[in-house]
């Protein structure tokens, strides 16, 4: 195992573009850890950067406690999974599986054992003389990560490496994988620009967004606790409700729509402007409860999903969703009566979108 480390790390291919501005994170041993974001965000660059694919502008890689700025990749104790697999398609299975430890001159029983110990942990083994052109999506990435992890290496790289997959067996491959890592115990940063991966696969996550890091945490974290609107939209599906509200201190009350006004705390008002982001993600817009205050809203769109309901509700003009576990028959412009959960309710700044305050309570 071994802990991976950026301080200050940028990366720019002119003066004009900046790929990666100022990354600060250390990644633990043994840790599995994801990088998302949208696409252009700069997360498989960084990935090619802890490579060594691609050359740092400024700042430090470090692996355990060794500067590797200038280390070759081949020197890097790294083995990396691609999107498309990279498998050499005149190779069998067992072939490609262990090219890299032929590259050792490993000796030939002792490679034939260790192809067929990781063949048989990921289910090859009856395509060991098989070629890649005879396997299926999913055995193709299997013998993908069979090749990484027969080298023994303390950091695996991934980028993207279930993109191409079915969603069933995408969903399969999530679990495997995870199981995989902790039971090798090295070191994953796992690239993906799917939330639902990065939420179900990772220790921790660093939600990426232009190059800049806009959020590093656990999951469930991040999904609770967003430092800015970008997060709390990114994560998540449906992502969170964001509408502009404007505050009373009169009241005190944050005014969401013309029919929908909040109270709150004198002293939660002395932290706020003029005006906020109100945020409340979909599954906090729930159903009335006696001694609850309902707010009503017309229906524009229900989504029957089977074990739950998403129902779109207009604000003043602004679509918002409550997600509501079993099956509920609304119907278009019929009014829904729902509570807030104020708990849940994330309030961000209107000029930087950053968290001003969870909760309703000062």
């Amino acid at each position: 195992m071994e802990r991976v480390k950026l301080e200050n790390v940028k990366k720019s291919y002119d003066k004009q573009t900046e790929v990666l501005r100022d990354i600060n994170v250390e990644i633990e041993p043994g840790e599995f850890f994801v990088l998302v974001g949208p696409s252009g965000c700069g997360k498989s660059t960084m990935l090619r950067v802890i490579a060594g694919l691609e050359e740092i502008s400024a700042g430090s890689l470090i692996f355990g406690e060794e500067i590797v700025n200038d280390i070759h990749p081949s020197k890097r104790g790294i083995t990396m999974v691609f999107q498309n697999y990279a498998l050499y398609p005149h190779m069998t299975v067992a072939e490609n599986i262990g090219f890299g430890l032929q590259v050792k001159k490993l000796g030939k029983q002792l490679r034939k054992e260790k192809i067929e110990e990781v063949a048989a942990m990921l289910g090859l083994s009856d395509y060991l003389s098989r070629k890649p052109r005879q396997l299926s999506g999913g055995q193709r990435q299997r013998v993908a990560l069979a090749r990484a992890i027969v080298n023994e290496q303390p950091i695996c790289l991934m980028d993207e490496p279930l993109s191409n997959l079915d969603a069933k067996l995408r969903a399969h491959m999530r679990s495997e994988l995870r199981r995989l890592q902790k039971k090798l115990g090295f070191t994953m940063i796992y690239v993906t620009h799917d939330q639902v991966e990065a939420m179900t696969m990772g220790d921790r996550m660093m939600i990426l967004d232009k190059g800049i890091a806009q959020q590093i945490g656990s999951p469930m974290d991040i999904y609770n606790y967003p430092e800015n609107t970008f997060v709390a939209t990114f994560i998540g599906s449906p992502p969170m409700n964001l509408k502009k509200a404007i505050v009373q201190a009169g009241a005190p009350a944050i005014r969401l729509s013309s029919t929908i006004t909040l109270s709150v705390e004198a002293e939660l008002l002395e932290k706020l402007p003029d005006s906020v982001i109100f945020g409340i993600r979909p599954e906090h817009l729930v159903q009335p409860v006696e001694g609850s205050k309902i707010y009503k809203a017309p229906v524009v769109n229900v989504a029957l999903l089977g074990n739950e309901t998403l129902i779109s509700l207009d604000l003043d003009g602004e679509e918002w969703i409550c997600k509501w576990g079993g099956q509920w028959h609304y119907k278009v412009g019929q009014s829904l009566e729902f509570s807030i959960n104020e708990e849940e309710v994330c309030l961000f700044d209107p000029e930087t979108e950053k968290i001003i305050q969870k909760g309703m309570k000062g």
